[in-house]
């Protein structure tokens, strides 16, 4: 039996009435692809939140966001990204025990089939992503107790550069090397889900896929001059569908947050429609 669990990230969640960036009501994109999501979520194991979940990392900001998730029926499990405060993210999700009561936000989960382990790549006060020399320990030690099972590793800061200069400045910049070759020795590795970039991206990392989610909300611009400036657009949102079938690797679909006309169908009575 296939499993199936979306990816959110980057919704940047601001206090009510308040806009990210003053122009950019990330809340209503929220809403709306919580609210696809609820019309998939009969075929849907859980929900992966891969950071900046809120925009400055405030007890009010994570609030409005557990208003928000709460139509959510299934399982959701939070990462930290670079926007996140780790201490009043436990403090409002202190339901989540998964979060555990301190240092990184680090953990294993069963997804159906799926071993799910959640990196904390996040750094104080800074853009840019590591992974420290325990962290990577925990990791191995995870990796060899999970040896058997179908892995997906989820983290903030993507590992690989994208070509977007401004964004790949602030990548995983600490523990990469040893992270890559972490993932080469571990063959049961499906897949690799980062946020960060806020842009459908994906690339052959190692042996395995590594990919990035887009915003429900705002996109990256897609410059990929060496001097192109920190810009943002109102691109379709949109949120990752990953459906583990057995026997093969896990199939990463796109799905946009708005409504769209259709679906119609190809066929009537069984002749294709002319």
């Amino acid at each position: 039996m296939s499993t199936v669990f979306v990816q959110l990230s980057d919704l940047h969640i601001r206090q009510p009435g308040q806009l990210t960036y003053r122009r950019i009501d990330t809340a209503a994109y929220l809403k709306k692809a919580i609210q696809s999501i609820v019309k998939r979520q009969e075929h849907i194991s859980a929900v992966v939140i891969t950071g900046d979940l809120v925009d400055f990392g405030r007890v009010e900001e994570y609030g409005h966001l557990a208003k928000l998730l709460e139509p959510l029926s299934m399982p959701v499990y939070l990462l930290a990204g670079n926007h996140d405060h780790p201490v009043h993210l436990r403090e409002v999700f202190s339901s989540h025990t998964y979060l555990g009561t301190q240092g990184p936000i680090q953990y294993c989960v069963d997804i159906g089939s799926i071993r799910l382990v959640a990196l904390d790549t996040s750094v104080k006060n800074a853009s840019h992503g590591e992974l420290a020399a325990d962290q990577l320990a925990w990791l191995s030690h995870v990796l060899d107790l999970n040896k058997d099972r179908s892995v997906v590793i989820a983290m903030h800061h993507p590992p690989f550069l994208t070509g977007i200069h401004h964004m790949d400045q602030q990548n995983l910049k600490v523990g990469n090397d040893s992270f890559k070759q972490l993932i080469a020795q571990h063959k049961n590795i499906q897949h690799i889900i980062c946020g960060h970039v806020h842009r459908p991206i994906s690339i052959q990392y190692a042996h395995t896929v590594a990919s990035i989610a887009p915003s429900p909300a705002h996109q990256v611009a897609l410059d990929l001059m060496p001097d192109g400036p920190s810009r943002w657009l109102l691109e379709p949102g949109a949120y990752r569908v990953l459906t583990a079938i057995p026997g093969q690797s896990i199939v990463n679909h796109m799905a946009y947050v708005d409504s769209f006309d259709g679906p119609y169908p190809f066929y009537e009575n069984g002749r294709l429609i002319d």
